[in-house]
């Protein structure tokens, strides 16, 4: 394998929008950070002091309606998977992303306002060579009628994912996705966030998606889909799960080589399938080349994105 340069931003970038549950105004800032960093959210905002946490398994509090990061303390970010897709999709591997609301902004349901983001902010190469984390073997979850699987993969990262949904509008769909910036762009990165009008209603009316709309989310009943400008793909709403997995699986804290399969999943499989390889040392490796500075152990590595706990369900997950 070749090993490229790790790589950051040249510079910073911010977006502003909602979040999709408080409805309140956000704004979202990407930019450098020193080799080996990895994906860090800054909250700012917060009375005291900012607080930092890093985008690793470990920091994961919650699954069931989005991907929750936070510390002792408790949440702190919010729906991070989907900027976290732009910046492994776009192949950026060290980043600081600093927020000033509990919640990343939902932007459009995709992630290419992120994507933008980061082409207006640059990426530059750095001094040091870009690590992976190499599946040696298959690691398999099951939950109820969903499976997740992560398999040896040595080509670089493959997502393979197939939803089945009651809605005859939904229905079964099955998205098959190499990962490179070019691909991510063109395929994965527009998808948006999709939900069925009964389930958008009922967490209307307990508190929850106040800042969803028709803007950021598709929205089906049980006969038709309601935007008015339509899909952007006949099959979008499985690409965005690709685009969820591809964020949720960055928290491995490197790139992965490996497959992920899922069948019938979303945020709690596809953490549950990354912890479940994090907790096999068998399982995986860190790859690195001979000529990097320092070796890292199983050890070394697995303390920093392990010991996280499945928290209980945070905010809604319509998609």
């Amino acid at each position: 394998m070749k090993f490229s340069r790790q790589t950051t931003l040249r510079s910073q970038a911010t977006v502003t929008g909602v979040g999709v549950h408080s409805g309140l105004p956000v704004n979202l800032t990407i930019g450098p950070a020193p080799l080996d960093a990895g994906f860090i959210f800054v909250r700012t905002g917060l009375e005291g002091r900012d607080r930092e946490v890093r985008a690793t398994a470990q920091s994961v509090i919650a699954t069931a309606f989005a991907t929750v990061l936070g510390d002792g303390q408790g949440p702190l970010v919010s729906t991070a998977e989907h900027v976290l897709a732009a910046l492994r999709g776009l192949g950026v591997d060290n980043a600081i992303i600093e927020i000033d609301g509990p919640e990343v902004p939902i932007m459009d349901g995709s992630a290419a306002a992120f994507v933008a983001a980061i082409d207006q902010a640059g990426i530059v190469s750095q001094s040091g060579l870009r690590r992976f984390i190499e599946v040696l073997k298959p690691v398999q979850v099951a939950m109820g009628d969903s499976f997740g699987e992560l398999r040896p993969y040595a080509a670089g990262f493959r997502a393979e994912v197939e939803i089945d949904f009651a809605n005859p509008v939904i229905g079964r769909q099955k998205y098959m996705f190499d990962l490179n910036p070019e691909r991510f762009r063109r395929e994965i990165a527009r998808a948006r966030t999709f939900g069925c009008m009964n389930d958008v209603a009922r967490l209307w009316s307990s508190g929850f998606s106040l800042g969803a709309s028709f803007e950021n989310t598709v929205v089906f009943d049980e006969t038709r889909l309601l935007n008015p400008e339509g899909l952007r793909y006949s099959d979008e709403c499985a690409r965005h799960k690709v685009l969820d997995a591809v964020g949720d699986l960055a928290l491995a804290g490197l790139p992965l080589l490996g497959a992920y399969r899922s069948l019938r999943g979303g945020h709690k499989l596809n953490h549950a399938v990354l912890t479940a390889l994090m907790a096999d040392r068998s399982a995986w490796r860190v790859l690195e080349p001979e000529t990097a500075r320092r070796s890292r152990t199983h050890a070394e590595v697995g303390s920093g994105m392990m010991g996280g706990m499945i928290a209980p369900a945070y905010g809604p997950d319509v998609s």
